[in-house]
């Protein structure tokens, strides 16, 4: 299916590695040119790499801390005519409301639902008019929340109200926004997640696989970056205001 996408520009956060790295491999596929945000150069330059060695578009990047306001504002002003922004960056940690530290709450509030925000107020503005379409990579624990993921469950859910108001009105702007709720995804992430657990269970991370229910087993990244290149693209011209949840079916059930 031809998206329509050739010669846009995108741009992707958190794009490294997981989720954000399908996303800008799925947009760039469809002909966008890409910028690639993160906070590490290796992995930065590492995903550049791959991508151009795969796609004939133009794939820069750059690193950027943005659960600094400083830096948001910088990367917003030079990449002003971006037409697509998809917010990825960042992954807040699981725990109880007593297991989380002010600190260690505040510093993933900063980077997912701050920098989502900041993200959102800069480029919307310099969208407005001449069109553009937003999509935050969410997170399904805001959807179906946990007491044991307090943290998430407030973050995700403050950012899928945010979406919703957002996309609500854009369209008189020329702007779409739209959010994604990704479920478990095998990445990095929850490799590294999964083998603490499967340690803790029986003394050996590498059964990390075996927590997996074989019924209802995880996404993989790519079901996340085809949604988002397809929301990103005039097929999907009506399409805002709205949270696509892609779990598996694991929030209803």
């Amino acid at each position: 299916m031809d998206l329509g996408l050739q010669g846009r520009k995108a741009l992707v956060t958190g794009a490294s590695k997981g989720i954000g790295l399908a996303c800008a491999r799925s947009l760039a596929a469809a002909g966008c040119h890409v910028h690639l945000v993160a906070r590490t150069d290796y992995d930065l330059l590492s995903a550049q790499t791959r991508l151009q060695a795969e796609t004939n578009v133009s794939v820069t990047c750059s690193a950027a801390d943005l659960s600094q306001s400083e830096a948001v504002s910088a990367l917003c002003e030079e990449h002003a005519d971006t037409d697509i922004l998809v917010n990825n960056a960042g992954a807040i940690p699981g725990g109880t409301l007593l297991d989380i530290d002010e600190e260690t709450w505040r510093h993933a509030w900063d980077l997912k639902v701050f920098g989502y925000i900041n993200m959102c107020r800069l480029m919307y503005a310099a969208m407005r008019g001449r069109g553009g379409v937003i999509i935050n990579v969410i997170g399904a624990g805001g959807e179906r929340v946990s007491s044991g993921y307090a943290a998430g469950a407030g973050g995700n859910a403050a950012l899928m109200g945010l979406g919703r108001a957002l996309g609500g009105t854009s369209r008189k702007h020329n702007i779409r926004v739209v959010g994604v709720n990704p479920g478990q995804i095998v990445t990095e992430r929850l490799e590294t997640l999964q083998r603490g657990i499967a340690e803790k269970r029986w003394g050996d991370g590498d059964r990390w696989r075996e927590l997996w229910d074989e019924n209802y087993p995880p996404g993989q990244p790519e079901h996340i970056g085809d949604m988002v290149a397809f929301l990103a693209s005039d097929r999907s011209a009506n399409t805002t205001g709205t949270i696509i949840t892609i779990d598996g079916g694991h929030c209803a059930r």
